[in-house]
């Protein structure tokens, strides 16, 4: 099969497409490079089997011969990077998705949509289940993300009842894993960040906020099955298992072996205090399941972290004290 990927380039979509490749299919990267990374996408080059385009996809979508699927991950994703990009993770929810749907659209092809959990916003239901609309700020700092998720499911669905396009929705929680920027604000990688280079760990709040971490092998494992389905969606991937920040940290420095303080500011505006997934459709309909433990998948991005030691300390200076829009819900 023929794959077109948007935001290949980017964390999540550079293992899709690795993921791809290793099982034979054919890909189409499509990236501007706004988040995403040449070097995540440098070992795929010479493989006859992936095309690399360098292009926003907000401006439209040109790419040559038919595809069997497109899996529509471009966003900027961390809080930084969609609080200095503002307008354009508007238009990349919105026309991006539409330039994506239509070319999906022109061949006939599965499209599958990367949606969130933020589009729950702070969520008066707890574990998540896909049938509850959320609890969101439409005009709020958070909100040119989670709209722009908003708009691209309802112009998905819309594509699906209008022209019945095999559309598929998955809602991404909290993922990490290898290739992650350190400095990028999310919880994750900032904490190893400043476990590694001995910086205080910093908490948002009082630490008992909840996340749900997901190790991206796992969450790349759901993505394909939902690509190889005909289920709409929406299904939530993520790891059920709640964790508070707090214990976050503390697993972060004994894993790290680092000596870092911790210091707590307060919390961002809309900040989301619980987070889990309710996994039931996806364990039904995909037969998808996280498997990596969190400790696990901890020590595996630890690890890769501590290969880029320059990386770690360029980005330090960005991660000390309290930053605009906080370490926040982790998204893809």
């Amino acid at each position: 099969m023929r794959v077109a990927v948007t935001g290949g380039a980017g964390f999540l979509g550079s293992h899709l497409v690795a993921r791809l490749l290793a099982r034979g299919d054919q890909v189409v990267c499509l990236d501007n490079f706004s988040t995403g990374r040449p070097e995540n996408v440098e070992p795929f080059l010479a493989d006859p089997a992936f095309t690399l385009i360098e292009t926003d996809v907000s401006e439209g979508i040109e790419v040559a011969g038919p595809v069997g699927a497109v899996a529509h991950l471009a966003s900027p994703a961390s809080p930084p990077d969609y609080h200095r990009m503002p307008l354009e993770t508007l238009a990349v929810g919105s026309r991006g998705t539409e330039h994506a749907l239509r070319l999906a659209a022109r061949d006939s092809a599965r499209f599958v949509l990367a949606s969130t959990s933020e589009v729950y916003g702070d969520p008066v239901v707890h574990p998540q289940r896909e049938e509850y609309w959320g609890n969101v700020n439409p005009v709020g700092p958070r909100s040119v993300y989670d709209e722009a998720k908003r708009f691209a499911e309802a112009v998905s669905m819309a594509y699906r009842r209008s022209y019945d396009l095999n559309v598929g929705i998955v809602r991404i929680f909290n993922t990490y894993g290898p290739r992650m920027r350190p400095q990028d604000g999310r919880v994750v990688t900032s904490f190893i960040t400043q476990a590694l280079v001995g910086d205080p760990l910093t908490i948002y709040g009082d630490g008992e906020q909840t996340r749900s971490f997901c190790y991206v092998d796992d969450l790349i494992d759901g993505i394909v099955a939902m690509i190889d389905s005909s289920v709409s969606g929406p299904v939530n991937i993520g790891n059920p298992v709640e964790w508070t920040v707090a214990r976050l940290a503390s697993v972060v420095l004994a894993l790290t072996g680092s000596s870092s303080q911790i210091e707590y500011h307060p919390l961002p505006t809309d900040d989301p205090t619980r987070r889990r997934p309710d996994i039931t459709l996806a364990r039904q309909l995909l037969g998808w399941e996280p498997r990596v433990p969190v400790e696990e998948g901890l020590r595996r991005t630890i690890e890769w972290f501590r290969s880029r030691p320059e990386e770690l300390l360029a980005a330090a200076p960005a991660l000390t004290g309290a930053q605009p829009g906080g370490i926040e819900a982790l998204t893809p």
